[in-house]
């Protein structure tokens, strides 16, 4: 074990949270560019755009529970967790590159179907993502103590992720969307695998470890907790996943008057839609990059990590309300998605921790998978179900409505969780 491991530096803590950051490019990737995609280089209609988006939910419901269930069991290469890593990031990086030339994949085959070909795309880089997210997530629980470490752990890992997925939306709104595509193939790869090289893996993980001079042993699995906090976070990712799939619809019809949305459009405001959404997912992850690390890990130490949660989810619920109201034009989109990024920062770390001390240590990866489908199943709803819903409705107010209203109810419900001692 390298020296930075055994004292827990905050070299350690960047290292360790650069394969989580592989995957959160490649999913920041696959937000910004595939709705733009699917809907302005192919015409697909919002419910093709929302089959599209089901597959790789699909591929998460089986993926992360079986990838993770069995990389609590197996060792190779070195790793439990590495193996996995590896042979997910790679299927990634070649997704990736696949997702722009769908067409050309399309034309060499002989399908005859571009929504067969994007659907079998979007599958294969959601199953590589899931495949590595569960290890490079369950990784963190496995090689830090309980507590502010393991709190640390998962903030660090989304202020670094954060901080290159905004990276992500200025290189899409600065260089184009392709450009950003292709920029991520060689990324993920890389911070996939080089990472696994450095972080030494426990092959026992039932054990005591002392942190503070205090003792944490494995603990036993507290399901009447985690079915709280399962639910809470699914109304949390609905809203979240509503905003993702469907604002390029709201941009249109607020920003630009369009009512046919299979409308072909000019290259030109094409390429105005495409920046707008960048953009705006910049901001978002600008302050979801900033605030894990600097601001909500203090203010848990204050008044925890639950409660730190609840506010910072009830927020973003009222920011989606404020676009609603006020969010017809760039600029107040751009102010709004800025609040809405505090409770983005803590959707996609704080949970983590809070759920991670409540089960059994020796099955993380598994108990990762399963934590997986409360953002999975909020997933297809969104695809399958709301997306009917918001076609039928002609003012796209009800994609914020929506998310505003569901972000709300998660607030609530975080208060039924109790506070880790």
């Amino acid at each position: 074990m390298l020296e930075f491991q055994k004292k827990l530096s905050n070299i350690f803590y960047a290292i360790l949270s650069l394969p989580a950051t592989a995957m959160g490019f490649a999913l920041s990737i696959q937000i910004a560019a595939l709705s733009w995609i699917m809907n302005t280089q192919y015409g697909f209609d919002i419910h093709e755009i929302g089959i599209v988006w089901a597959a790789g939910p699909l591929a998460g419901i089986l993926g992360q529970p079986i990838v993770g269930l069995i990389s609590d069991k197996v060792w190779f290469w070195g790793g439990r967790r590495r193996p996995f890593v590896i042979i997910g990031a790679t299927l990634a990086a070649l997704m990736l590159f696949a997702l722009p030339n769908i067409h050309l994949i399309n034309d060499f085959f002989g399908f005859g179907s571009l929504l067969i070909v994007a659907i079998v795309v979007a599958l294969s880089l959601d199953l590589a993502i899931n495949i590595s997210f569960n290890p490079t997530r369950s990784i963190i629980a496995d090689v830090t103590p309980e507590g502010i470490s393991r709190t640390k752990g998962y903030t660090w890992m989304q202020t670094i992720s954060g901080t290159f997925g905004v990276l992500a939306y200025a290189i899409g709104a600065i260089f184009g969307n392709f450009f950003l595509i292709y920029f991520g193939v060689g990324l993920v790869f890389l911070f996939s695998i080089i990472p696994m090289f450095f972080i030494e893996e426990k092959k026992e993980l039932l054990e005591v470890v002392k942190e503070d001079s205090i003792e944490h042993k494995t603990i036993t699995t507290n399901w009447p907790e985690l079915w709280k906090i399962f639910i809470a976070h699914s109304f949390s990712w609905i809203g979240v996943q509503t905003m993702f799939v469907y604002i390029i619809i709201y941009i249109k019809q607020k920003m630009y008057g369009v009512v046919d949305f299979q409308e072909k459009l000019t290259p030109d405001i094409d390429n105005q839609i495409g920046q707008i959404l960048s953009i705006s997912f910049l901001v978002l992850n600008a302050i979801g990059a900033l605030l894990p690390a600097f601001v909500l890990e203090p203010i848990t130490k204050k008044i925890g990590r639950v409660k730190t949660h609840l506010i910072s989810v009830g927020i973003m619920s009222l920011a989606y309300l404020g676009i609603v109201l006020i969010g017809k034009t760039p600029f107040s989109l751009y102010v709004l998605m800025a609040f809405a990024g505090v409770g983005w920062a803590a959707i996609v770390s704080l949970p983590f921790a809070i759920f991670s001390e409540k089960v059994d240590s020796r099955k993380m990866g598994y108990f990762m998978g399963i934590f997986n489908l409360s953002v999975v199943i909020p997933q297809l709803v969104v695809s399958l179900v709301l997306g009917y819903v918001i076609s039928a409705v002609a003012d796209k107010n009800i994609i914020f409505i929506i998310s505003a209203i569901t972000l709300a109810i998660s607030s609530a419900l975080w208060t039924l969780v109790k506070e880790s001692e």
